[in-house]
């Protein structure tokens, strides 16, 4: 990639980081629509198995059924 290509690349991933930062207004956040009733917070270990264990569960059971049917279609090596 030459400098012309990437120096474009850095000013279009720029411009479109800055629209989407102003874009999404973090104060409109803070005021309360009607009828809004927000339930209670998480604990850490509940964010943690939410947000982190069980994506992590998720991606190796899928793995693994992937790899189950990937092997069950390969017949005995006939050479």
């Amino acid at each position: 990639m030459d400098k012309k290509n990437a120096l474009r690349t850095g000013a279009v991933a720029a411009g479109t980081t800055l629209m989407m930062l102003l874009m999404s207004s973090p104060a409109l956040a803070l005021t309360r629509d009607d009828g809004d009733d927000p339930g209670p917070g998480l604990n850490v270990m509940e964010t943690l198995g939410l947000y982190v264990v069980a994506p992590i569960v998720l991606f190796l059971v899928i793995t693994g059924l992937v790899m189950v049917g990937d092997k069950s279609r390969k017949g005995p090596k006939q050479g």
